[in-house]
C-alpha cells in the first residue's frame, strides 16, 4: 500500500504544483458542482495510477483541480463503491492520498434514502454520526502505523465546528436543512420495507451506500470531516408502495443541486485559512 500510495501521490503532484486547502468527493447525481470549479484541471480516473474506473452511472470518473472562493480544492467526481467489488482499501484509497498531498479538510456527500418522517424528498442532511452497517471496517487487518494510530478515536467523526458554520451558511440562504444520523450498507440493492423499518429502529434518519468507510479512514489518519446527504427516496415499514429507480436518486440528486452548492461553497468561503 505504502508503494502505490507513493506512486500515485508523485504523480499527482507531477500535475498539480499547489496543495489543495480541501478535498471534495462527489455522490450520484451530484457532480453539477464542478462546475463551481474556476479554472479547472481535470484528471481523468483511467490516468492516475492505482486509480480504478468508477462504472456507476451519474459518478463522472475525474478528480478536478481548482478554486472555489479563492480557495483551492480537490474534486472527486464519483467515487468507488464496496458494492462495485472493490476491496475495502481500494474504496478508501483516494482519501490516503489526499492526505499524502497534506490536504486536512474533507468535505463528502452522498445520496440516502430519508427513514426519519420528518423528511421529505430532496432535503438535505448534514451528517452528525453515523453507524456503519457494512459489515467490513476498512482498518481492518495490520495496522501501518505511518499513516495513524491502531485504535481510531470516533468520538467526533463529523466536524461539529463545520457543521456549525454549514447550518449559519443554510440559515443565511433561506435553506431548510436536517441533521441526523446515516446509516451504512453495503448495497447495491435498495433497501426493503423491513430494512428501512431496522434503520429507522436502531437511531438511523437516513441509509446509503458509501461514506462511511471513507471517514474512518480520513479519522485515522487524522482529517478533519464534513458530510452531507441528500434525500433522494423515502423508505419505511409502512412505506410499502414508494417505488424507486437509480435514475429517480439522479433526478432528485440534480434538483437539490443548488441548496448543496450554496452549502458547499459557502463553508468553504467561511472557513478561515488556519482552521
Amino acid at each position: 500500500m505504502l508503494t502505490q500510495l507513493k506512486q500515485t501521490t508523485e504523480y499527482l503532484q507531477s500535475k498539480i504544483k499547489e496543495q489543495s486547502d480541501f478535498v471534495i468527493v462527489l455522490g450520484s447525481g451530484l457532480g453539477k458542482l464542478t462546475d463551481e470549479i474556476e479554472d479547472p484541471l481535470s484528471i481523468p480516473y483511467d490516468e492516475i495510477p492505482n486509480f480504478p474506473n468508477t462504472a456507476v452511472q451519474g459518478h463522472l470518473g475525474k478528480l478536478i483541480y481548482g478554486k472555489i472562493h479563492d480557495k483551492k480544492v480537490l474534486v472527486m467526481s464519483g467515487r468507488f463503491h464496496y458494492y462495485e467489488g472493490h476491496s475495502m482499501s481500494t474504496v478508501v484509497f483516494p482519501i490516503r492520498v489526499f492526505k499524502m498531498l497534506n490536504i486536512n479538510k474533507l468535505i463528502l456527500s452522498n445520496a440516502s434514502g430519508g427513514v426519519n418522517p420528518s423528511f421529505k424528498v430532496g432535503d438535505v442532511m448534514l451528517i452528525e454520526d453515523h453507524i456503519n452497517m457494512m459489515l467490513e471496517n476498512p482498518l481492518r487487518g495490520p495496522n501501518i502505523d505511518t499513516l495513524g494510530p491502531r485504535f481510531v478515536n470516533m468520538n467526533e467523526p463529523y466536524d461539529k465546528e463545520m457543521i456549525k458554520i454549514a447550518e449559519n451558511v443554510a440559515k443565511n440562504h433561506n435553506i431548510y436543512i436536517h441533521k441526523g444520523t446515516y446509516v451504512a450498507l453495503q448495497g447495491p440493492t435498495f433497501e426493503t420495507p423491513a430494512e428501512y423499518g431496522m434503520v429507522q429502529k436502531i437511531g438511523g434518519d437516513a441509509v446509503g451506500m458509501s461514506t462511511v468507510p471513507e471517514v474512518i479512514v480520513a479519522k485515522h489518519m487524522g482529517m478533519r470531516v464534513f458530510a452531507l446527504s441528500v434525500i433522494t427516496d423515502l423508505g419505511g415499514a409502512d412505506m410499502k408502495d414508494n417505488y424507486f429507480t437509480h435514475e429517480d436518486v439522479l433526478h432528485v440528486g440534480h434538483k437539490a443541486m443548488p441548496s448543496v452548492i450554496s452549502i458547499v461553497k459557502g463553508l468553504i468561503h467561511s472557513l478561515p485559512p488556519s482552521f
